[in-house]
């Protein structure tokens, strides 16, 4: 196995209180080694890794099997919980080549990881195309690690919830704003505190101000500007300091878009100031299907940029070409709602251990990491999804119509039609809003995401049996959103199949529709 990874810097652990495109175009859019001490006559140092599985109730769940696999010479070891939910490995080697990755599995279940060892992490791995999350020890301590634990979650279980659009007007029956689905936005979101630095209350986020202090420039001066911002530029007397402001990643970005307005696609309410409208924002989210790009956001309207024109020829998000807007950003406190990781980690850049710039989003990893597996099908023509506690329908190719017969038809959804056998009724099926059809993405190397839903591996081959999760999801198509584009009422937002950026596309036309409740 070539594995790709990187330890979250800021590892999350979940429930501890209880247990603890493709460029547009290029889609058709818009270690080897020996584990152990080999030294003659010394035996190996081993140590034990321990840990508790249970849910987020702190109830034990026994009969989970642990696998701890050696990135060193790519064998694996399992053992399987007791009815305390305990597990224990014995004999792992420790110091030079005890590179370990340790994750969870259940039918019925998704686990997310955490531990209490300061040797080991929460990352992200890559097993041949498949992506887990896993403890991750890059050099096993010579001594036993216990609390090496698994939250275990069931179907309506949740890792996050997920905060509304901002849509304030209804376009039609079961629209974003009639189904008022997430959680509402604080009355006061944001605190200008003074001092150039505004916090906003729905993420948590602390952010730059003055949204047009740094001019437009390439991506890597972009990302360098961020890490050097300090107190006493950029209207900034915060006490701040080099390497606590950074470029914002792609869900950061995304999540300052109000898509009731544009011009700029920013609340009113904020205190911001110098808006770029001339210019997209960078993300610090490298686009992993093509390297020498960035994701990117437009405020004119909150468009993703991912392509050469953009539709119009004045966006680009080539990182060495394209000039494009810093708005730098911070780690503040608890906000309503907990922001997503995105998936992209270190590695993918031709490398294990690789970023693609100090601070960029690969290097970082920041946010909520999806848990493994994420999908548990029902067996009845429905998914549900650990990270945000939504049920899916599972056929993804059968709704194809316009915005306003896509929406009618979801409405209408229910047991007996798209594959469905699972009771439900109509009125419960709703299209997914902007917010929740982005929360789908991961971007790890996947290429195009479509196809990793249909169980198609990442870029290292074809060697490994991954799941299907929906059942024929699109490639390189637009999927509908129920959110209208506040710049042009005519249009709404829909997701790309391929690189899963966000695109305005006539309500007119025919594009498919995943269902969701």
């Amino acid at each position: 196995m070539k594995s790709h990874f990187v330890l979250n810097a800021r590892p999350l652990l979940f429930f501890t209180s209880a247990l603890a495109l493709c460029l547009m175009a290029a889609c058709g859019g818009g270690g080897n080694g020996s584990g152990g001490n080999t030294t003659p006559n010394v035996p190996p140092v081993t140590s034990t890794v321990s840990g508790i599985v249970a849910d987020k109730n702190a109830v034990p769940i026994s009969g989970v099997t642990i696998t701890v696999y050696s990135n060193n010479n790519n064998t694996s070891v399992t053992t399987t919980t007791d009815s305390n939910g305990a597990y224990s490995v014995a004999g792992l080697h420790t110091g030079s080549n005890s590179d370990y990755a340790i994750y969870a599995g259940k039918a019925g279940f998704g686990f997310f990881p955490s531990v209490q060892d300061a040797a080991g992490a929460v990352a992200r791995e890559d097993f041949w195309g498949y992506y887990r999350t896993v403890i991750r020890f890059l050099s096993l301590p010579a001594h036993d690690v216990p609390g090496s634990n698994f939250t275990a979650l069931r179907p309506g279980d949740r890792l996050v919830s997920l905060p509304r659009t901002g849509q304030t007007t209804s376009y039609a029956a079961g629209d974003d704003h009639d189904a008022a689905r997430g959680v509402a936005w604080p009355g006061a979101r944001f605190t200008d505190h003074g001092d150039g630095t505004v916090t906003d209350q729905l993420s948590g986020l602390i952010w730059l101000k003055d949204a047009g202090c740094s001019a437009a420039t390439q991506w890597s001066a972009a990302l360098a500007a961020a890490n050097q911002l300090a107190s006493g530029a950029c209207g900034l007397s915060d006490g701040s300091s080099a390497g606590q402001w950074r470029m914002p990643n792609a869900n950061e970005l995304e999540s300052l878009v109000d898509v009731s307005q544009a011009h700029p696609a920013v609340s009113v309410a904020s205190p911001f100031k110098n808006i770029d409208l001339v210019h997209a924002y960078w993300s610090s989210t490298t686009y992993t299907a093509a390297p020498a790009n960035a994701m990117a956001i437009r405020f004119t309207d909150g468009r993703w940029i991912n392509g050469a024109d953009a539709g119009d020829g004045s966006f680009s998000n080539t990182k060495a070409t394209s000039s494009n807007s810093l708005w730098a950003v911070r780690s503040g406190g608890v906000g309503a709602v907990q922001l997503l990781a995105t998936g992209v980690f270190s590695g993918q850049g031709g490398g294990s251990g690789q970023s693609f710039g100090v601070g960029d989003d690969a290097s970082l990893q920041l946010g909520v990491h999806l848990s493994d597996p994420r999908f548990i099908d029902n067996g009845d023509g429905t998914l549900s999804d650990m990270v945000t506690g939504l049920t899916w329908l599972k056929q993804a190719d059968c709704i194809h119509q316009s915005w306003l017969s896509a929406l009618a038809s979801v409405n209408a959804l229910a047991s007996g039609q798209c594959g469905l056998s699972d009771g439900s009724s109509a009125g419960q099926w709703r299209v997914p809003n902007r917010s929740e059809m982005l929360s789908l993405s991961d971007r790890a190397p996947t290429f195009p995401q479509a196809s990793y839903f249909n169980g198609t591996p990442g870029p290292d081959g074809a060697t490994v049996t991954m799941p299907v999760v929906f059942n024929n999801f699109k490639v390189s198509v637009y999927y509908w959103t129920s959110t209208t584009d506040a710049a042009d009422t005519t249009q709404a937002w829909t997701l790309y199949s391929c690189d899963f950026g966000v695109y305005n596309i006539m309500k007119t036309d025919a594009q498919f529709a995943l269902a969701v409740r």
